[in-house]
């Protein structure tokens, strides 16, 4: 029950800072977004505020923000349609009924003549039942449609995401994986404030009970100079020298206030790596500073993504193998191991599978947000953007391929971990 618990509370945090960037740039933007998601399939929970709905849906594989313009519009009023207008208190229409007009005594009714409700946003027709000729209204930018009872906001060009700018687009997909990585370097920079951060001082860190540490007299913050007569100058020193020396007696020579003492500690024999090894009891030590944090959660976000875009080069020139990939369940089945370790290794595993997430979307590959972004960078290059048809072709062949590889991965970490 707590694997699944911390899987849900880690997937819906990645995917709430992912797909937020998504929706705080296209709003800065004047996009309209239709729905904030957090999962596909049905909806669990929904709600709107303003004009967005914000739903969270049955299967945990991602999320989306629905801007106009991205789809093609569902609703189309076409010559012919006989449909009920509500106007506003400016005389514009407010609501276009397109069915069930009965329940709506006080809409005009008419025959639509021409609809134009993306540029010009008007309509015009013939009203019900009078011979007064052709009427043409003006619709409200902020106007409904209204189906089955349902309320479905118009999208007016200026608030489709192909009518901004090409800069505004592109903020407002690479601000996706941008809080991916910002959620990554928060958590790291979290943990160097509450845990602190190692530093490469010869100093005594936690002693861990009932330790050699413990026995021989060693306490937090010792200073040690010397062991067996060698300089430490470093914290990396100290532990080379005790690993070194498994069951051997070491006289360390300290510095605890300002005075020197001498004491003599025996390093336990430990297996690591199938060596023996010696250890005491005492962990690194460590700073809780602000800016020192600072650096920390920097250097660590750099260095993970680093290591990331290694792996995935290794992937892709076939040094790693695609059994070596893991999947939602993967993924589930590691955060249950790490969760029983601790809350700390559990942020640290949040903060890499953010900075993860977020060079995976940034991959040129269509249906990601990499793939989008790379289609800018040719739009810029020529100047106009590519027929809108022909990506969304491109992105739909791409987003089938990543299904049948998200299945391929699945079914091979089902393997590893159930068969």
């Amino acid at each position: 029950m707590n694997t699944v618990i911390a899987f849900v509370v880690i997937f819906g945090v990645l995917v709430f800072f992912h797909e937020l960037g998504h929706l705080v740039m296209a709003k800065r933007a004047g996009i309209f977004c239709r729905e904030f998601a957090i999962g596909f399939g049905p909806k669990i929970l929904s709600f709107k505020r303003k004009e967005t709905v914000y739903t969270i849906r049955l299967l945990p594989i991602g999320g989306f923000v629905r801007m106009a313009g991205e789809d093609p519009e569902m609703i189309e009023v076409k010559p012919g349609y006989q449909v009920g207008l509500l106007f506003n208190q400016k005389g514009q229409v407010e609501k276009i009924i397109l069915n069930r007009k009965e329940k709506y005594p006080n809409a005009k009714v008419i025959e639509v003549e021409q609809a134009d409700l993306e540029h010009g946003m008007f309509i015009t027709g013939y009203e019900d039942g009078e011979d007064s000729g052709l009427k043409r209204f003006e619709v409200s930018e902020t106007s409904f449609y209204v189906v089955d009872g349902e309320e479905i906001q118009i999208a007016p060009y200026n608030r489709q995401f192909a009518s901004k700018t090409l800069v505004q687009r592109t903020l407002a997909i690479a601000a996706g994986p941008f809080m991916n990585f910002l959620l990554g370097f928060l958590v790291l920079f979290y943990l160097g404030l509450s845990q602190g951060v190692p530093v490469n001082e010869p100093v005594l860190g936690e002693i861990v009970p009932d330790s050699a540490a413990e026995q021989a007299g060693l306490r937090e913050g010792d200073v040690v100079k010397e062991i067996e007569g060698t300089p430490m100058n470093s914290w990396k020193d100290v532990v080379e020298m005790i690993r070194a020396n498994p069951e051997n007696e070491l006289l360390f020579s300290i510095e605890r206030s300002g005075e020197e003492l001498e004491m003599t500690v025996t390093p336990d024999s430990v297996k690591s790596e199938n060596k023996t090894i010696g250890q005491i009891g005492v962990y690194s030590p460590v700073e809780k500073t602000f800016f020192g944090s600072l650096k920390y959660g920097l250097v660590e976000t750099y260095t993970w993504s680093k290591e990331i875009i290694f792996a995935v080069g290794k992937l892709i020139t076939g040094q790693f193998s695609i059994d070596m990939l893991s999947g939602p369940v993967g993924i589930y089945d590691m955060t249950g191991k790490v969760a029983e370790t601790g809350l700390t290794s559990l942020l640290s595993w949040t903060a890499l599978l953010s900075i993860n997430l977020g060079i995976m979307n940034l991959l040129p590959i269509p249906a990601l947000d990499g793939g989008r972004l790379l289609f800018f960078a040719i739009e810029a290059v020529r100047g106009k953007p590519i027929d809108r048809q022909k990506e969304g072709i491109v992105h739909f062949i791409g987003f089938a391929l990543l299904m049948l590889l998200m299945l391929v991965v699945t079914w091979n970490d089902i393997q590893k971990f159930f068969l």
